[in-house]
């Protein structure tokens, strides 16, 4: 890669103020490799659920626009999300369909996209990353699944999510989707 900074987004599928997966969201952001800058966007929550009716030109929803603009300009996504009853929280999937418009030529196309996600369940949210990376590759992203982070909360390390061990796997995730844009740059 060039001298230029990687800009990476990271959405936040949890609304909860001290959500563990919107910590996650950070540790990725505050430890980011030299040259990489995350910015973490967690009001997901506030945008209205995606219509046709609604996504007309000149009277988007202000956090739509915000949204759009953020992952249009960013090299790459980091979602960090819950899994609520075996799925994608319903804020995140309302984001998504936000980000696949215009068809075809949405802010997601092309981009490379890691799904984090710290889940209380054995399996550390398998199921919402595997929905989330189907969602995002029909939206036109592209889901880099051995970019991918699964963290069972109650088998968190005494440290949590600011054990080293944990800092490094979200490190390796981050510099794995940093390599997927120096592929596609």
């Amino acid at each position: 890669m060039s001298d230029r900074v990687v800009e990476l987004v990271a959405l936040v599928g949890s609304l909860r103020a001290a959500s563990i997966n919107r910590q996650l969201a950070q540790v990725a952001a505050d430890n980011a490799p030299a040259g990489v800058h995350i910015t973490v966007v967690d009001h997901l929550g506030s945008l209205p659920f995606y219509s046709e009716d609604v996504d007309v030109e000149g009277a988007l929803d202000a956090g739509v626009i915000a949204l759009r603009e953020a992952v249009a300009k960013a090299d790459g996504v980091l979602i960090a999300t819950p899994e609520y009853n075996g799925t994608i929280p319903a804020a995140l999937k309302n984001a998504i369909d936000w980000l696949s418009r215009p068809y075809g030529n949405g802010a997601l196309n092309g981009k490379p996209v890691a799904v984090l996600s710290a889940a209380l369940g054995q399996y550390r949210g398998q199921w919402t990353r595997e929905d989330t990376r189907k969602s995002v590759g029909i939206a036109g992203g592209r889901a880099i699944e051995d970019a991918d982070l699964g963290l069972q909360i109650p088998a968190l390390p005494e440290g949590g999510l600011t054990d080293p061990a944990i800092v490094e796997k979200v490190v390796a995730s981050v510099a794995r989707i940093v390599d997927e844009v120096a592929v596609s740059a």
